[in-house]
């Protein structure tokens, strides 16, 4: 029996001992590099530089629409700001993009209840004719129900989506209920609909509509297409059930645009001992409803004053820290695309990515990207970050749209999750603003980031390398 039972032993040692050789243990920091973490937490709680890049740039620039002059005034605000602060090599990276903006819209209730609606363009929505289009509304449950649906008996009508977005803490229910404000434009000119309307991807309750890409890139919606808000989605559905016959709809949307117009990235770095590249940042533009306070401004100013905290320690840190302020990331993520693309043959040296953009959130978790074999370094973060009541994640970071370029090119990822479940509240809507973000939780999002910045600058090694996309798995 004893036997019996060495051998078993001994075979399954044989077959797990290469993978339990391949486990590496964690490594750790050195007491003065915890404190120094432990320092950085500290001020970040305390920080009142995030709040006044934060206010600077929604007050001294405001809506900042990818492609538009007030995107360019932000350029300049992001070039003085950035110099102020003793970042070096600060530039601007320029690159051609289309451009759209709206230039006016309205709906209304023809008949049997006139009535005016809420509504807004969504993003490279193609314009109405002058004096907008009527037609007859046919309500959808769901986009799968209009996808379902066939494709005649539409022609002339407004396709009317009215599917709804489940509130998340992490941000989950947007993935669903965004794919209407893309789809529905496509369904409904298949079918020979004059326009679409959505209920906006949004969990709010007040009459603020959702604005967003409605098509990404270049050219426009196959139909006018716009969102209304919630309450007014409610409206016109009751109107639906309410009606004795048809219920008609007028929607006139005005829009502006050109094939090319000049965007770009500002970009500043804290030199450091090596060449060795730690990316973060957020991204500059917003849409044009708000003031972009937790949709982008926020990330732009949690990252930069996390950067500045550490590039403050005595010495310099032993990778370079390169804030990016990225370009037109609502119209088209044009800004990531560009700055993968102009950074390419540099892309070894960036060894790790992150962007903060979901608002101002608490960070309750901390995800990561590393390589299989480096993903025990994660509890290094993991457990400086305990103290912030960050929990560990897993290691399926995404890491942020901008930052999804250099990503597929094989640079590791983290994500500092933050709690979103008032997030879609505000994102999109004019209610996009300053007095929408809480200082206390903007500080803790400081004090994580610098933490993990640091950090990760001090570690030994890389965090490997990921699979570049398009490569043969």
């Amino acid at each position: 029996m004893f036997l019996k039972q060495f051998v078993i032993s001994a075979l399954v040692l044989a077959f797990a001992g290469p993978a339990l050789a391949q486990e590496k243990a964690p490594p750790a920091l050195s007491d003065a590099q915890a404190k120094t973490a432990d320092r950085l937490i500290d001020a970040g709680l305390e920080d009142d530089l995030a709040w006044d890049i934060l206010e600077s740039l929604t007050t001294e620039v405001g809506p900042r629409l990818g492609g538009s002059p007030a995107e360019a005034r932000a350029r300049d605000w992001g070039v003085a700001k950035l110099k102020a602060l003793g970042f070096k090599n600060v530039r601007i990276e320029t690159y051609e993009m289309p451009y759209w903006a709206r230039v006016s819209e309205s709906a209304e209730i023809i008949s049997p209840f006139p009535q005016p609606l809420a509504v807004t363009a969504l993003g490279r929505s193609k314009a109405t004719p002058e004096g907008g289009v009527t037609g007859e509304v046919v309500r959808f449950p769901t986009l799968l129900a209009l996808q379902a649906a066939p494709e005649t008996g539409f022609e002339g009508k407004i396709v009317f989506v009215d599917e709804p977005m489940a509130r998340t803490q992490d941000g989950s229910g947007y993935g669903t209920a965004v794919a209407k404000r893309s789809q529905a434009a496509v369904e409904a000119g298949k079918r020979g609909a004059v326009a679409s309307l959505i209920r906006s991807a949004g969990t709010d309750s007040h009459r603020n509509p959702h604005t967003g890409g409605g098509l990404r890139g270049e050219g426009e919606t196959a139909v006018p297409a716009a969102a209304l808000s919630n309450p007014d989605a409610d409206q016109l559905a009751r109107a639906l059930e309410r009606a004795k016959g048809p219920v008609t709809v007028k929607l006139n949307l005005q829009v502006e645009t050109a094939e090319s117009v000049t965007s770009g990235n500002v970009v500043g770095e804290i030199p450091g001992q090596t060449d060795e590249i730690i990316v973060i940042g957020g991204h500059l533009d917003s849409w044009d409803l708000g003031t972009g306070a937790i949709d982008d401004a926020s990330g732009i100013a949690i990252t930069t004053a996390a950067a500045k905290l550490v590039g403050d320690l005595k010495g310099k840190p032993k990778r370079t820290l390169r804030v990016v302020m990225w370009g037109a990331e609502e119209v088209g993520i044009y800004g990531g695309k560009a700055y993968a693309d102009a950074h390419k043959d540099e892309i070894d040296k960036h060894v790790l990515a992150a962007e903060s953009d979901f608002g101002a959130g608490v960070v309750y978790r901390f995800d990561t990207r590393f390589s299989e074999e480096e993903r025990p370094k994660a509890k290094v973060f993991e457990g400086a970050l305990r103290r912030l009541a960050v929990t560990p994640g897993n290691n399926m970071a995404f890491g942020g749209a901008d930052v999804g370029g250099v990503r597929d090119l094989g640079v590791p990822v983290v994500s500092l999750r933050q709690d979103g479940t008032d997030y879609f509240d505000l994102h999109h809507t004019p209610d996009d603003t300053l007095d929408k973000v809480d200082l206390t939780e903007l500080r803790q999002n400081v004090a994580a980031w610098a933490a993990f910045l640091y950090i990760a600058s001090e570690l030994d090694g890389d965090f490997g390398r990921l699979p570049v996309k398009g490569d043969a798995q």
